[in-house]
Parts: C-alpha cells; sequence; structure tokens
C-alpha cells in the first residue's frame, strides 16, 4: 500500500471511531490529547501526513481499536486476544541476525516517523571506515555486513515520504571528532573524514532528516528508536528490548519529545556546527 493510500484509509478510519463514540469532534479531540484544529488537520482531504506514533496510540488504547487495523494493516478493528501482540519482548540476537532485524523493523516503518536516539553516530551518517572501525571488535564478516546495512538505511531515508528524527548529546559528536573513548586511535583523516560525510548528508536530506543536539552535561538518555506506531526498541548491549504497547510508544515518544525541547542545536544549525567542529579537531 502506497504511503498516501495509508493515510486516505487511516482518515476513514478514525471517522468510525469518532462516529462510533457518539462524541463530537472537539470532545474526541481531547479525549486522545490533541486540540480539535489537528483533529480537523487529520481528518482533512487534503492532509498527506500520519499523525504522530503517540497520537495513533492513544487513539488505540482510548477506544480499544488495533494500531494495525487503523494504519490499514487489517481489517479486523475490534482489539481482541488474537490481535493483541505482547506488550514486551526481549530479543538477544547472534551476530548474524541482529542488523537484519533492525533493518526489518526499518523497512516495516518506512511510512511511518522514526525517531532515533544513537548509541554512537547515527549509522546512515557514518562512512565505511568509520563503520567497519566500530564493529571491527565484533568478529569476522561482522564489518562488510555494517557497512552493507549503512547503505541501505542511507538509501532509504532518500525516499521522499521518509521522515526520521535523531538526537543525541553534543557530547557525543565531540567525542568522536576529538578521538575520545571508543573513537580513541582512529585516524585523525578518518575523523575529519566522517565529519565532512556528515555535513554533506545532513544538508541533503533535511528536512526529511532532522537531528537534534542536547548538553549531555544537563540531559542523559539511553539508545532507543521509536518505529513509529509500531514498537520501541531499547538498545542494550548486542540485546533489544522491544516494546509493543501502546502506552510504552506514548511514553517514549514523549520523552522524545522533553530531549527536542533541551536541543541546544537544532537541525538547520547541525551543518554549521559540524563546519565549526572541523576546525577544532587535533
Amino acid at each position: 500500500m502506497k504511503y498516501a493510500q495509508r493515510v486516505a484509509l487511516f482518515r476513514e478510519r478514525i471517522g468510525e471511531v469518532i462516529q462510533g463514540s457518539g462524541l463530537n469532534h472537539s470532545r474526541f479531540a481531547a479525549s486522545i490529547g490533541v486540540d480539535r484544529s489537528t483533529l480537523s488537520q487529520l481528518l482533512s482531504g487534503n492532509n498527506l501526513r500520519l499523525p504522530r506514533a503517540d497520537t495513533i496510540a492513544a487513539i488505540a488504547e482510548t477506544y480499544q481499536v488495533s494500531i494495525d487495523w487503523l494504519l490499514g494493516l487489517t481489517n479486523q478493528g475490534v482489539v481482541d486476544v488474537d490481535l493483541m501482540r505482547g506488550p514486551l519482548e526481549f530479543e538477544d540476537f547472534s551476530e548474524s541476525s541482529a542488523n537484519q532485524k533492525l533493518l526489518e523493523w526499518h523497512q516495516e516503518a518506512s511510512d511511518y516517523k522514526v525517531r532515533y536516539i544513537p548509541a554512537t553516530l547515527p549509522d546512515l551518517l557514518k562512512t565505511e571506515a568509520v563503520a567497519g572501525y566500530e564493529f571491527r571488535r565484533y568478529g569476522v564478516g561482522r564489518t562488510d555486513q555494517s557497512i552493507r546495512d549503512t547503505h541501505v538505511l542511507l538509501v532509504q531515508q532518500r525516499r521522499e515520504e521518509t521522515e526520521m528524527e535523531a538526537c543525541q548529546s553534543v557530547q557525543d559528536i565531540e567525542g568522536f571528532a576529538l578521538g575520545e573513548g571508543i573513537w580513541n586511535g582512529i585516524s585523525r583523516d578518518l575523523r575529519i573524514r566522517q565529519v565532512e560525510h556528515m555535513i554533506e548528508l545532513v544538508e541533503e536530506l533535511y528536512p526529511r532528516f532532522r537531528w537534534f543536539l542536547f548538553d549531555g552535561r544537563r540531559v542523559y538518555t539511553a539508545a532507543f528508536t521509536i518505529f513509529g506506531p509500531l514498537r520501541v526498541v531499547v538498545f542494550i548491549g548486542q540485546s533489544y528490548l522491544v516494546l509493543n504497547g501502546t502506552e510504552h510508544i506514548r511514553m517514549f515518544s514523549r520523552r522524545f519529545d522533553e530531549l527536542i525541547r533541551s536541543a541546544t542545536v537544532q537541525p538547520n544549525e547541525v551543518a554549521a556546527f559540524l563546519k565549526d567542529l572541523i576546525q577544532r579537531i587535533p
């Protein structure tokens, strides 16, 4: 199903939910935590975007319909035992399957906004040299796989309909540029090329890819990814905590919003920040 078709189907199905609720638009909007104008926009035939993941989760939770039905993935709307996915999974992947699973999740969420807290640098922004340096410690064969997966993510993000937000600390990026921590030992030339590569891509991909930077001395967060309204994945080393419950999705979405509000470098300022950073690379 194409993205525009999914938006149209969502508009039709939220209309059914509103009709079934017996509420007027103002009261329905309040019940899912949005204002009347936002709901009107969602119902407009001119609207070309799906709502935020936490809004979809709120509709599903409040009116006991499945997220899959709202998004056109199933024709059965009422939530029952067969339709409900477990709210919690713990995946301990082998080295060969971890990246493949992440790619599958990205592809499943390709029609929705992905919100991303990287553990190091955003994967789709890494050069081959840096991806190889970072993953070489995981064993033979992992480097080539990681480089291929980085390319796949970048190709996907270049599609016009994709949307991703990333958020991490200024200190993460400065630490890389200065060769600190896990980056101790990577050459100056490779660090400069990586920062130049990030400048090129953030300028090319904006606004489909928006990268927010906050002050890590004031704010701390673990690495996690919100795959639209489908799932949240929290990264724990080589293991992943996968959360499918609507309240989990809403909770992590609110946390991501808090991180964005605390950002000291906005997406349209990142390229300038990186250009200044290059001048400080020792």
